[in-house]
C-alpha cells in the first residue's frame, strides 16, 4: 500500500506556526505541499533589511501601500498556496479590509526573494513564476553571490520575462512604485568586501 502524501491549506499552516516546535521554521505552501525553511543567514538578513529600508523610506513620502518583511501572502481564492517573500510591497487599493492578524489574503504587487545558499536557482525562479501567476506584478530575485538582481514580470505569452540588472545597474519601482530607484552598488554596499 502506498501512503498518500498529506496536502495542507493556509489554515493548517497558521495552526502549525502557533506550535513551539515551529518557532524557528518558516513554512510555505505550493499546491498544498508544505515547504519548511530555516531562518535566513546574516547576508540574507542584511539585504532584506536594506531593501525594506529603502522601500519604506520611499513609501513614507509617497504613501502608496505597505512594506512587509517575511509576512505570509496567499491568493484570496487559493487556500493551497502561501509564500513568504523576504520583502514585499502591496498597494493600498489591494490591501484586504479589514486588516488580518493572519496571513495576507492577496499576493504582493512587488515580491523580493533573496537567493539563500540552501536554495536552488530553479526553485527561486519557480517561486517567482508562482507569484506572477497569482497576481504579483513584479518580482526581484536578489543574487548575493554575483551582486545582481533578476527582475521578473509576466510575459505576454504567460511565461516569465526576466531582465538581469548587473551590479552597476539600478532597480526601478516601475509602475508599482513610480519614481522609486535603487542602485545595486548602494544596496550591496551593506555587504562590505
Amino acid at each position: 500500500m502506498i501512503a498518500e502524501k498529506r496536502l495542507y491549506t493556509v489554515d493548517d499552516v497558521w495552526q502549525l506556526c502557533q506550535a513551539p516546535e515551529y518557532e524557528h521554521v518558516f513554512l510555505e505552501l505550493i499546491d498544498g505541499e508544505l515547504l519548511e525553511m530555516t531562518r535566513p543567514g546574516n547576508i540574507h538578513g542584511l539585504l532584506a533589511t536594506e531593501i525594506a529600508f529603502y522601500l519604506r523610506l520611499f513609501n513614507k513620502t509617497h504613501d502608496l501601500g505597505q512594506v512587509t518583511v517575511e509576512s505570509g501572502y496567499h491568493p484570496p481564492d487559493d487556500r493551497d498556496t502561501l509564500l513568504g517573500p523576504d520583502v514585499a510591497f502591496l498597494r493600498h487599493e489591494r490591501l484586504p479590509q479589514p486588516p488580518s492578524q493572519r496571513f495576507v489574503a492577496a499576493m504582493p504587487d512587488l515580491a523580493v526573494e533573496i537567493l539563500s545558499p540552501s536554495e536552488t536557482y530553479a526553485s527561486a525562479r519557480r517561486k517567482a513564476e508562482i507569484y506572477l501567476l497569482n497576481g504579483t506584478s513584479l518580482v526581484w530575485l536578489v543574487l548575493p553571490a554575483s551582486r545582481e538582481v533578476e527582475v521578473c514580470r509576466l510575459a505576454a505569452h504567460g511565461g516569465v520575462d526576466i531582465k538581469l540588472v548587473s551590479r552597476d545597474g539600478t532597480l526601478s519601482g516601475e509602475d508599482i512604485l513610480p519614481g522609486f530607484t535603487l542602485p545595486l552598488r548602494q544596496l550591496f554596499a551593506v555587504l562590505r568586501e
